[in-house]
C-alpha cells in the first residue's frame, strides 16, 4: 500500500490526478503557495512539478483543503444523510462532525444507527457523535431516553465518534450523577466531548471545562468567546440558517485563530441549495473582515486538529486528497470538489448517485397523539396579565414580556393584537400533554401553522389565532406522519409537507423538497409571518429549553435562566 505512494512521489509510478499550476492555501504556514499538486489514488503524494494522464489546469483558480463542518445536525436540513451529502459536497464540504440528537430523541438508538448506516455510501466523511442529552432537559416528554448506563455501553462502539453537545450544562455544574456518568464514559473511551454553554462564564465556565468538555458553539458575545478561547476551549464560528452572528469575527485574532473552528449547526435544504454551505460561511466571514487564509484555516485544518482527523484538513504530502477548487478567496464559488482523490462534484452538481438509500421501518410512523377537540386549545388565565414570549431577530434567543390579555369564556382574546397562541403537543407516548403559551411579534394571522421538528424532543409545535385551525393542524401532522402544516381559515384549506422519517426528514429528492418547502414558506409569509423570521424554522427552537430566555415544552413554560417552569399567568 505505502509503496505505490512513495513510487508515485518519486515519479517512478504514474500519478492518478495532477492539479497543474495550482495556487493553494497553505494552512500550515498561513500563506498562498504555488505548485502542481500530485495525487495517487486517495492521497496527495507530491507538491512540485508533476504530470499525469488526468490533469486539471488551475492557473486561474485557487485550491483550498476540503471543508469540515465541525458541528451539524443533518436532520435540520430535512434531508436523509444521502440527500444531505448530495447538496453539501458540491459546495466544498468533504467532512462533517454530525450530532444526530434529533432522530435519536425521537427513535432512540434505532435512530442513531439509521444515521450511521445511511451515511456509509456517500463521498462525505460523516463522523457521528453519540447524543449526550436524550432528552435535552427533564422538562419535556421525549421519544427515548439515553441514560448514563446506555451511554456507557454505546460510547464504546466504533460508530460513536464522540459525545455530542452537552446541552445540560446545569446538570454538569450540579454534578448530577447520571450526567457525570456519561462524561466519564466518554473520557474512559478516549472520545471527545462537544459542549453547548450559552452565557456560561467565570467560575461556572471553569466548572464546565473541568468536567472535560472541549468545544462550544454558543458564545453570545465577543467577550464570552474570548474567555472560552483563553481558557482552552475550541470555539465554533457558526454560520447556519438561524444563527449568523458575524460580530463574533471580532473575537478572532492572530494569537487565537488556531483554536477557532467553523460550523453550520442547523441549515435547511433550501438555504444550502440556494446559498451554499461552508462556502457561504467563508463568504460571510471574509466580508465581515476575517482574513481569507485565516477563514479557510478555521474551516479545515483547525477542525481536523480539534477532532483528531488524521491527515485531513490540509494540502500536504501524505494527506488525504480532499480538495476544493474555487474561483477566488472572496467569492469562494466552487468549481470542482475532490474527495479521497476522486472528482465528486463539478460546477455545483454532485457526480455521485444517491438512489440506493437505507431506510429501516423503525424510523417511520413516529407521530402518536391523542384525539383532541377545539376545547383543548383554549387558554384560561387566572387574571389579565400573562408572561408572553418575544422573538429576537438574528438568532434563536427569546425574550419575556408581561402583557395585558383580555379573556372571554375561559379563553384568551387575541384578535386585533400581534399576539398568537403557541402550543406544544406531545407526540411520542400519547400522553395528551399540551403546553400552552403566548408569543408576540411573529406576524402570522388567519389560521394555524405547525411543525413536528421542535428541538430537541420534537413534539408538535403550533402557532395560531383560531382553535379550530390549531386542531386541524394537529390532526394533519398526525395523519401525514409529521412534517410542516399550514391551515388557512379564509380558504378553509390545509397545506402539508410530510417528513416521514422521524417526523424530521423527507423521502423526497433534494430539489423536490426545496421546491415544495419554498411554496409553503411563501404561503406562510403571505399569511403575515414577518420577513425577519425563517417562516416555519423559527418555530423549531421555541421549545429548546437550553437556550435563553423563555421556552415552551409539552409540560409548560420554562425560564431557562432559572432552569425551571414558570406560570403563564404573570
Amino acid at each position: 500500500m505505502i509503496e505505490k505512494y512513495v513510487k508515485a512521489a518519486l515519479k517512478k509510478e504514474p500519478c492518478s490526478l495532477v492539479l497543474k499550476n495550482a495556487t493553494y492555501v497553505n494552512v500550515f504556514t498561513h500563506k498562498l503557495s504555488k505548485a502542481d499538486i500530485a495525487i495517487k489514488d486517495d492521497k496527495i503524494v507530491g507538491i512540485g512539478s508533476y504530470n499525469a494522464d488526468v490533469e486539471i489546469d488551475c492557473s486561474d483558480k485557487v485550491v483550498i483543503p476540503g471543508l469540515i463542518d465541525a458541528h451539524v445536525h443533518i436532520e435540520s436540513s430535512m434531508l436523509t444523510p444521502e440527500g444531505f451529502a448530495s447538496l453539501v459536497v458540491p459546495h466544498g464540504t468533504t467532512s462533517v462532525i454530525a450530532d444526530p440528537h434529533e432522530i435519536t430523541n425521537v427513535c432512540g438508538m434505532d435512530g442513531f444507527n439509521y444515521m450511521v448506516e445511511a451515511s456509509k455510501n456517500v463521498p462525505l466523511d460523516i463522523y457521528m457523535q453519540l447524543p449526550s442529552c436524550v432528552p435535552a432537559t427533564p422538562f419535556e416528554t421525549s421519544g427515548a431516553i439515553l441514560d448514563g448506563k446506555i451511554t456507557s455501553e454505546e460510547i464504546k462502539k466504533a460508530s460513536a465518534f464522540g459525545l455530542g453537545e452537552f446541552m445540560n450544562y446545569p446538570g454538569v455544574l450540579a454534578c448530577v450523577p447520571d450526567v457525570l456518568e456519561k462524561i466519564e464514559a466518554a473520557q474512559n473511551n478516549n472520545k471527545i466531548i462537544d459542549g453547548h454553554a450559552p452565557f456560561v462564564v467565570g467560575d461556572e465556565l471553569n466548572g464546565y471545562l473541568a468536567a472535560g468538555i472541549s468545544t462550544d458553539h454558543e458564545s453570545c458575545s465577543v467577550e464570552e468567546m474570548q474567555e472560552k478561547l483563553d481558557k482552552g476551549m475550541y470555539t465554533h464560528l457558526r454560520v447556519g440558517s438561524y444563527t449568523k452572528d458575524m460580530s463574533l469575527v471580532k473575537a478572532i485574532n492572530d494569537n487565537n485563530y488556531h483554536r477557532v473552528i467553523m460550523c453550520t449547526d442547523d441549515k435547511h435544504c433550501a438555504d444550502i441549495y440556494y446559498q451554499g454551505h461552508l462556502d457561504e460561511a467563508l463568504r460571510k466571514v471574509v466580508k465581515a473582515g476575517l482574513d481569507p487564509i485565516t477563514a479557510v484555516t478555521i474551516a479545515s485544518i483547525n477542525s481536523a486538529t480539534c477532532y483528531n482527523l488524521n491527515k485531513r484538513g490540509g494540502i500536504g504530502v501524505g494527506y488525504f486528497a480532499d480538495l476544493v477548487i474555487v474561483d477566488n478567496l472572496k467569492d469562494f464559488n466552487v468549481k470542482k470538489v475532490i474527495k479521497d482523490g476522486k472528482i465528486v462534484a463539478s460546477d455545483g452538481k454532485a457526480l455521485f448517485d444517491i438512489n440506493k438509500r437505507y431506510l429501516p421501518k423503525e424510523v417511520l410512523n413516529t407521530v402518536h397523539v391523542k384525539d383532541f377537540t377545539e376545547e383543548d386549545f383554549k387558554i384560561k388565565l387566572k387574571g389579565t396579565k400573562a408572561n408572553v414570549m418575544t422573538t429576537i431577530t438574528g438568532g434563536v434567543m427569546t425574550g419575556l414580556e408581561v402583557c395585558e390579555i383580555k379573556s372571554s369564556e375561559d379563553d384568551v382574546l387575541i384578535e386585533g393584537t400581534d399576539i398568537l397562541k403557541m402550543m406544544v403537543v406531545e407526540r411520542h407516548k400519547m400522553t395528551g400533554n399540551i403546553g400552552k403559551g403566548l408569543i408576540k411579534g411573529y406576524g402570522f394571522k388567519g389560521g394555524a401553522m405547525g411543525i413536528s421538528v421542535a428541538h430537541d424532543s420534537h413534539n408538535i409545535i403550533l402557532l395560531g389565532d383560531d382553535n379550530k385551525s390549531l386542531l386541524k393542524a394537529t390532526n394533519a401532522l398526525r395523519d401525514c406522519g409529521g412534517g410542516l402544516v399550514l391551515v388557512s381559515k379564509k380558504e378553509n384549506k390545509t397545506y402539508t409537507l410530510p417528513l416521514e422519517i422521524g417526523g424530521l426528514m423527507s423521502l423526497k429528492e433534494p430539489l423536490e423538497l426545496v421546491e415544495a418547502s419554498q411554496k409553503l414558506f411563501d404561503k406562510a409569509y403571505e399569511m403575515g409571518v414577518t420577513k425577519d423570521k425563517e417562516a416555519f424554522f423559527s418555530l423549531m427552537f421555541l421549545s429548546l429549553a437550553v437556550i435563553p430566555h423563555i421556552r415552551l415544552v409539552d409540560k409548560g413554560l420554562v425560564d431557562v435562566f432559572k432552569f425551571d417552569f414558570i406560570s403563564l399567568d404573570a
